[in-house]
Formats: structure tokens, C-alpha cells, sequence
């Protein structure tokens, strides 16, 4: 996200709304919202405006300040990436709780900050809500805010406040949300889809932990690189239907596929002391059915024994006898623990959503069906009427679709007329009655 505009960055202990104040505030469903704690562990981010005023919010995972254990470790540090650059803090609590020796440990280390901290108390009743209030004034915090995020209420008010010192001007009110292109990362649990969208950036984005399901949120970052814009998407690691149990996990599974069919071009993640396997399958089906191009990458291989030329080929064919729907997906090998492969990763991003945006010419199409020598029913003319994915309209002297195998045989030879490497190309068949012309 551009630091051309303010960052609120929205605090709190587990459990007691960050995820739906966020939501409230952006005015969409970006964070996965659910009853059970610790479902947001790596920082989301998403753009707002307020009376005139444009500003980025961030949503943190819980905080638990002196917790040792990893994961809460790792969410603390994604944290104090945020609070490092943030223009206002809202420090939320449970206005339904006690305060909690954690409540008062957060608010110690943010008043440290030295930066403006404004603690919203959630869940509160707006009937009881000056009673409420006065109690968490022992935090030592000076602004507090009743609010109920779920309903809105007093969402204004607390805006009202924390946005008073930012710019209203045209230069701010200009700044949109990054474009560019748009590449969600997706695959099993435990493939490496954090570690890669972290060497892609070149920070540590998301966190990263030998447990399978540590992301759950989908994370996202903005980047330009060699003169191009980039926004990846980590997803969360997608389960069979009957291994996904609680409702953190069906959430991110369905936030997951929306991500493909937001993205330009997918990165299917495989594993490759594993294998590929049968969920893999599935996974880059939901790619090839959102029409989305795709890139098929093989993680890990650094720790492949014998990883000459002929194993890199024996796995290759093994993926296609897999994916034969994704015969046009480009195959790389990397290590991005390592580092290695991301430059030629970069590349094939480029070359896959060059195919996919790409528009030929009536003329040119037309050349090509004089030269296509197409037997099983006349081709009059073919048009393309959309691209990523690129779609044709082949008008010919028959009604109902080409058989599948004449589909594929029209397919290729668009391929390798006019490239398109990576995406999938959509046909429709339109009868113009026999003789018409």
C-alpha cells in the first residue's frame, strides 16, 4: 500500500474484533470474521476515506505481548512492522470483559510508541455506554471511544476523531488503491506460499512456520519491480472439503478461491519432496475454471536428490499426466527459502499476463482462418470479444459447440499462431446458417 497516504493500524488482544472493525471501516469483506480467536494472525491490509479523508488501515493479528509461543511471537513481530509507520493507533478491547493483565501489557508498549493511541471499547451498549467507558480509563489511554463494530455504531465518532489531523487535500484524496498485476499464490497447506510471497517482496509479509494452516487471512502486498507494478495475494492453504473442519478454515477456502478469481495469474504451488498429489489437482482446477492464467510452481526443489535435467523432466511429465487441462502452464523450478528462481518467476508473471491481456485483430483473424484449413465444418470468421482469459467467437456454417477434440485442435493452432503461453483461451461457436456468409 502507498505511504503517500496515513496508516491507522487497528490493535488488540484475540478475540475482540479487530477483524470486524476492519471490515466496518474499509466497507468490505476483507478479513475473515468468526467467534473463535486467533483467526487473523498476519497484518491485512485494505484503504478507507472518511469525511474527505483518505488513509490505509491495517489489521493485526491478536497480541498477547509476553506470550512465548511461536505463532503469537510471529504475530506480535508482524505487528510491530505495522505500529512502526502507523499516523494513529486504535487500541480495541472488549467492552463485555474485564480488563485483562494483556490489555494493560499492550497498552504499556503502545503509549511507548510516542504516537497518537485511541482506545475504542467494543461491544458496548450506546444505553450504558458513559458506565461502560470510564472503567478503562485506568488503561491511561485519554481518548475513549464506545463502539459496537458489528452494528456501526459509534464508528463515526471514533473516525471522526482519529482522522482529524489528516489531509483533506487534493494530493491525498488522488491516491488510489495500487494497481498493477495482480498474482494470487495457492496450493496445499505447508508448501511455501508465505515464504514465496516473502521473497518475492523481499520482506517478511507473512508469517511463516513449519505448522500446515498458519495463514488463514489471505495477505496481500503491493511492489513495483524493474519498472512494473505488482500486488501479490498469499491465500490460505486449501484442505479436501472433509479435512477442512472449523469455520476459520471453510472461510479461508472460500476467500482463497474468490483470490483466483480476482487475480490475473495464479501461482499453483507444488511441493517437490512430496509430490504431486491429488488435492493439487483439484486446487489448479479452481484456477482453470476461473479462466485465470497459471503458473505451475515447483517448491523446494533445492532439497530434491539428484536434481539434474532428468529428474526436473520426469517431474514435469508427471505434472502434466496430472494437470492435462494445464497444458498451456509454464513449469518452474525454485527454492524460495532460498531465493532461487525468482527473477525467471518474475519473467514468466509478465510473459503470462502479457498472454492473457492480449487482443488480435479481426484482420489477423481472419488470415488465420484462410490459412487454418479447418475440415470439420467451414469457419467464416473468428473475432475475439474479451481478453484475460482471451475468448473467441468462431462463426461457422453449423449450430451446437465444436466436439471437443476439433476445440482443442483450433486451440492449439491459436496457440501457436499467435502465443498466448500461460493462459487459457475460451471459444464460443456461433452458427451463421449454411451457405451465409
Amino acid at each position: 500500500m502507498s505511504l503517500a497516504i496515513p496508516t491507522v493500524v487497528v490493535v488488540g488482544r484475540p478475540n475482540v474484533g479487530k477483524s470486524t472493525l476492519f471490515n466496518r471501516i474499509t466497507g468490505q469483506r476483507r478479513a475473515i470474521v468468526g467467534d473463535e480467536p486467533g483467526i487473523t494472525r498476519d497484518r491485512i491490509h485494505g484503504t478507507a476515506e472518511h469525511d474527505g479523508r483518505r488513509f490505509e488501515v491495517i489489521d493485526t493479528g491478536g497480541i498477547v505481548v509476553h506470550d512465548q509461543e511461536y505463532i503469537p511471537g510471529q504475530i506480535l513481530r508482524q505487528a510491530e512492522v505495522a505500529l512502526r509507520d502507523a499516523s494513529h493507533i486504535v487500541f480495541l478491547v472488549d467492552g463485555r470483559a474485564e480488563i485483562t493483565g494483556a490489555d494493560r501489557d499492550l497498552a504499556q508498549m503502545l503509549m511507548r510508541l510516542g504516537k497518537p493511541v485511541t482506545l475504542a471499547v467494543n461491544k458496548a451498549d450506546p444505553s450504558v455506554k458513559r458506565d461502560l467507558t470510564a472503567d478503562f480509563y485506568e488503561l491511561g489511554i485519554g481518548d475513549v471511544y464506545p463502539i459496537s463494530a458489528e452494528h456501526g455504531t459509534g464508528v463515526d465518532a471514533l473516525l471522526d476523531h482519529v482522522t482529524a489531523s489528516f489531509d483533506r487535500s487534493a494530493e491525498a484524496s488522488a491516491v488510489e488503491t495500487p494497481t498493477g498485476i495482480k498474482v494470487a499464490i495457492i496450493g496445499r497447506p505447508n508448501v511455501g506460499k508465505s515464504t514465496l510471497l516473502n521473497a518475492l517482496t523481499g520482506q517478511e509479509r507473512a508469517i511463516v512456520s513449519p505448522i500446515a494452516g498458519t495463514t488463514r487471512d489471505a495477505v496481500d502486498e503491493a511492489i513495483h519491480r524493474d519498472g512494473v507494478d505488482y500486488v501479490f495475494v498469499d491465500t490460505a492453504g486449501i484442505r479436501r472439503k472433509g479435512k477442512t473442519k472449523d469455520m476459520a478454515e471453510k472461510l479461508s477456502v472460500v476467500m482463497a478461491r474468490r483470490h483466483i478469481r480476482m487475480a490475473h495469474v495464479v501461482l499453483l504451488i507444488l511441493d517437490a519432496t512430496e509430490g504431486v498429489v491429488a488435492l493439487d489437482s483439484t486446487i489448479a482446477g479452481y484456477a482453470h475454471e476461473g479462466g485465470r492464467a497459471v503458473i505451475i510452481v515447483v517448491n523446494k526443489w533445492d532439497r530434491v536428490q539428484g536434481q539434474g535435467a532428468q529428474k526436473k523432466n520426469e517431474f514435469e511429465r508427471n505434472i502434466r499426466d496430472h494437470f492435462k487441462f494445464l497444458d498451456y502452464a509454464p513449469v518452474i523450478f525454485l527454492s524460495a527459502q532460498n531465493g532461487i528462481g525468482i527473477p525467471k518467476l518474475f519473467r514468466l508473471i509478465g510473459e503470462a499476463y502479457e498472454s492473457a491481456s492480449r487482443r488480435i485483430t479481426t484482420g489477423e483473424l481472419n488470415r488465420f482462418v484462410e490459412e487454418l484449413g479447418f475440415e470439420e465444418r467451414k469457419i467464416f470468421y473468428i473475432t475475439q470479444h474479451s481478453i484475460r482469459p482471451p475468448a473467441f467467437a468462431v462463426f461457422t456454417d453449423k449450430g451446437g459447440a465444436l466436439h471437443f477434440s476439433h476445440e482443442r485442435y483450433l486451440v492449439n493452432q491459436l496457440r501457436r499462431q499467435f502465443g498466448f503461453k500461460g493462459t487459457p483461451i475460451r471459444l464460443k461457436t456461433v452458427s451463421k446458417g449454411a451457405g451465409k456468409k
